[in-house]
């Protein structure tokens, strides 16, 4: 080695040693101001008593999040959904195979799980029926025939960003389904895509409220107009936040947003916990029936169902004012948590989940003489096949999911929907973050999710001996006990008698809907 070779390898072994010891210095500098911090502060036991090493407590809290969904969670574990259940939706709205081998991975024996009776003599493929329209609203001015019995649950823009509206609406319309706005208001992208909108009312009414905070026939009108909306829905409540109003982190509330919802721009959005003018179910009719009168479309509510009496005594006003003055349709929501930002003493701890509510509701109508003239939809956590049929077996006449088509989406479940963070794109309006979602691409998956669980779920009715899925009653449906044995769901809910006085308002069943135990 030549002299001037030595003298550059060692020149260089002194830049390197000078930047470790540099290196060292400033990481040794910044322990040491972390650690006064640490002392000094009062806010924090953990910090105070184990400096610098007490941070890493949160780190790996935070981490731990990460490793339980990729690495340490089972396929049936994980909650509010599981893997095996994310991983179903990925494979329907990829439209790939979601045949599965060598048995099911699911625990068919705790108390609560649900099993279908299959018939000896399944529905053969030339006898199935093709899924039918059903009318909601037969008094209104414009009556909507739904096509299809699964469709998009509220999500509102603002909660939801730019390209996941736009993909949703995308979807809706090549799936032949209804797309639900949410409280937020009607923005140009739900109507873009040329899809079947409801429109939501918020107890803040977003988006068709005046100066002053009230709900404004002419906004109504406004949106009435648009022959996409095709009903009006009259939010109660609803499953993340039972008694609360819809929250919006005022890093959300963009200039656009602002608009549409008619509030400031990036000042938190916080809706009133109910419609200050509903005092009771006589205030609920009535607006309900003002709306209606106004936009001349159905109009029903949506509501966490926390017991039955309420709604009883709702059936009987209905008696009082005539039938016609009813709720076109109910929308039920699980108490077990929701796609919206909430309190978690809320969302784990108020209202009934949707296997205990669904039945209740369906029962309540049933008993005075109402079930044929309200529509029942059903939400809640329900994203797979099973879930959707047993929400039809049990009394549902349709099915909304919001956190299914999310799935469909991309979303990962990373549990950022309410910090402006989400990695996919979906609960943001980090324009950084929107650019990885492509809403032509995630229209497609969303579209094909839907097809797919209207598929599987005709796949389930068949095997059990009907034609088609409403034809599915609770004598189709059996629920595993304690003890672990099942028990058919017409014996633990036995469909009530109809008063005597309310007989008149039932039409007569069909052979084939009577077997069924529910009117398609």
């Amino acid at each position: 080695m030549d002299a001037a070779s030595h003298a550059l390898i060692m020149a260089s072994f002194q830049v390197l040693s000078t930047f470790f010891i540099v290196a060292t210095g400033l990481i040794v500098l910044i322990i040491i101001i972390i650690f006064i911090i640490d002392v000094t502060q009062t806010k924090d036991a953990v910090r105070r008593n184990y400096p610098v090493l007490g941070r890493f407590r949160y780190l790996f809290s935070t981490l731990g999040e990460f490793f339980r969904q990729y690495f340490f969670a089972m396929d049936r574990e994980e909650m509010p959904f599981n893997r095996a259940e994310r991983e179903w939706v990925e494979r329907a709205a990829k439209g790939h195979d979601n045949t599965i081998a060598f048995g099911s991975t699911k625990n068919l024996t705790p108390a609560g799980s649900v099993i279908f009776v299959n018939c000896p003599f399944p529905t053969l493929q030339a006898d199935a029926v093709e899924m039918q329209a059903l009318q909601i609203g037969p008094y209104c001015e414009t009556p909507y025939d739904a096509p299809s019995f699964f469709n998009i649950s509220g999500m509102s823009y603002g909660a939801l960003s730019t390209p996941a509206v736009r993909a949703l609406s995308r979807a809706a319309k090549r799936a032949g389904c209804w797309m639900n706005t949410g409280e937020g208001g009607l923005s140009p992208y739900h109507l873009e895509g040329g899809c079947d909108i409801v429109m939501q009312v918020g107890t803040a009414k977003y988006g068709l409220r005046d100066h002053q905070g009230k709900l404004s026939d002419e906004k109504l009108k406004q949106v009435a107009a648009h022959a996409q909306v095709r009903m009006f829905e009259l939010k109660m409540s609803q499953g993340a936040k039972p008694g609360k109003g819809g929250i919006l982190p005022g890093i959300k509330v963009t200039a656009q947003i602002a608009k549409i919802r008619g509030i400031p721009e990036g000042q938190d959005s916080i809706s009133p916990n109910r419609h200050p003018e509903i005092n009771n179910v006589g205030d609920m009719l009535d607006m309900m029936e003002h709306i209606r009168r106004v936009t001349g479309k159905p109009v029903g509510f949506k509501a966490v169902i926390g017991g039955p009496e309420w709604i009883a005594e709702m059936c009987a006003e209905i008696h009082l004012r005539g039938i016609e003055r009813a709720p076109d349709f109910i929308t039920i929501d699980s108490g077990d948590g929701g796609s919206g930002a909430a309190p978690m003493p809320l969302m784990d701890n108020v209202g009934l989940v949707i296997k205990e509510s669904l039945p209740m509701v369906s029962d309540v109508l049933h008993k005075y003489g109402l079930r044929d003239r309200i529509r029942l939809i059903s939400s809640g956590k329900l994203i797979t096949p099973s879930e959707v049929a047993w929400a039809l077996a049990a009394g549902a006449d349709f099915v909304t999911s919001a956190r299914g088509f999310m799935f469909s989406l991309g979303c990962i479940q990373a549990l950022k929907c309410n910090k402006n963070t989400c990695p996919t794109g979906i609960t943001t309006h980090n324009l950084r973050l929107q650019k990885g979602l492509n809403p032509e691409d995630k229209a497609v998956k969303a579209a094909s999710y839907c097809k797919n669980i209207i598929h599987e779920v005709q796949t389930i009715s068949h095997s059990c001996g009907v034609s088609r899925p409403r034809l599915l009653g609770r004598r189709h449906v059996r629920v595993v006990q304690g003890t672990g044995m099942s028990v058919p769901m017409d014996v633990l809910y036995p469909r009530p008698d109809i008063l005597p006085e309310y007989q008149e308002f039932t039409k007569e069943m069909t052979p084939e809907e009577e077997n069924s135990g529910h009117r398609a």
